[in-house]
């Protein structure tokens, strides 16, 4: 997707989807999911360790069940997971985890945008700003004010997402299945679709970045001083090709998992809650879609019982450095 300037401030999306998971949702979020490559999180690490980021205190926004929270939390004295969705905090809650120094994770209602107001966060304290496939629900204007306000001079934000999820070559009916995930998107799936599900299939190249935010006269002091705070000759962009594992297992999955995983798409869930009477039954389009991939993979000799799909996800992180000094 290319960029265009009439929409570099960025959508004003109010994330509703995510943010209103119960703890049996967030249960079955966390058990589809698979977490992202160690070689994710390291690079997230050696980013911002690389650039003169300490190892205080780290604020995962967006956390929902805390996935990157608690793989980074062993390079981290403080660690919290801050999210709008009492359901994946409850969820959050009870996996755990801790910090470098054996100190819980602090779980904390809350959006991205008010992050700087928790209450156990003074000013400039906080070392790195995480989102994982969040950012596209942020208000990034409102965002980035709280990053700035809430970062030390020389912090970090980095945000990652996954993006396009294609039918790897190698498997059967490669170009079946996929051709059916093709009509089960623009059909289905695509009426239910917002404008942060848009900044993901473009890997995150028009989400809005403090410098190139268009302010008008409705935005406050803070947005408007924010957008000079921040490092834009030290912003990196690191791309995962298709070739390369974004998630802990971008391989196969069988077509339960395939089933429980597109569940959790935001997009389904929209379809979901505006035909809760077909959710379950013949009618539901994960299950129709299911049925087409099936008689695709039989047809190319795969025996009943056997059918696996295997994937190929893009991924993108991208890396900000608040400026160390007044005089950057």
């Amino acid at each position: 997707m290319a960029s265009d300037s009439s929409n570099r401030s960025g959508p004003q999306v109010s994330e509703q989807t995510f943010s209103s998971y119960n703890q049996d949702q967030g249960q079955k979020y966390v058990q589809a999911r698979h977490d992202y490559n160690p070689l994710v999180y390291q690079a997230v690490f050696e980013q911002h360790a690389s650039t003169g980021g300490r190892p205080g205190t780290l604020v995962d926004v967006g956390c929902g069940p805390g996935l990157a929270a608690r793989a980074l939390a062993p390079h981290f004295e403080h660690v919290i997971g801050l999210d709008p969705s009492e359901g994946m905090l409850a969820v959050a809650r009870t996996l755990g985890g801790a910090s470098s120094t054996g100190e819980p994770i602090l779980w904390e209602h809350g959006a991205a945008e008010e992050l700087d107001r928790l209450p156990r966060l003074a000013p400039g304290s906080v070392d790195l700003i995480t989102a994982a496939n969040a950012a596209h629900w942020f208000n990034m204007p409102r965002f980035w004010a709280a990053a700035a306000r809430a970062l030390r001079p020389g912090g970090t934000v980095a945000l990652w997402t996954s993006g396009d999820i294609r039918t790897h070559p190698s498997m059967p009916a490669a170009a079946k299945v996929q051709a059916a995930m093709d009509r089960h998107f623009e059909e289905n799936l695509r009426p239910h679709m917002t404008a942060g599900n848009l900044l993901t299939m473009s890997c995150y190249r028009d989400l809005p970045l403090p410098w190139t935010l268009e302010l008008g006269a409705g935005d406050d002091e803070a947005v408007h001083a924010a957008s000079g705070q921040f490092d834009e000759a030290k912003f990196t962009r690191r791309d995962w090709a298709e070739d390369e594992e974004f998630f802990v297992s971008n391989s196969e999955v069988n077509l339960d998992g395939f089933e429980k995983l597109m569940a959790t798409v935001s997009a389904q869930t929209r379809w979901n809650q505006h035909h809760p009477e077909l959710v379950g039954t013949d009618k539901d389009v994960i299950k129709m879609l299911r049925r087409e991939i099936e008689d695709a993979l039989h047809e190319a000799g795969v025996e009943k019982g056997k059918e696996r799909l295997k994937g190929a996800v893009l991924g993108a992180l991208l890396v900000i450095k608040k400026k160390s000094g007044p005089e950057e």
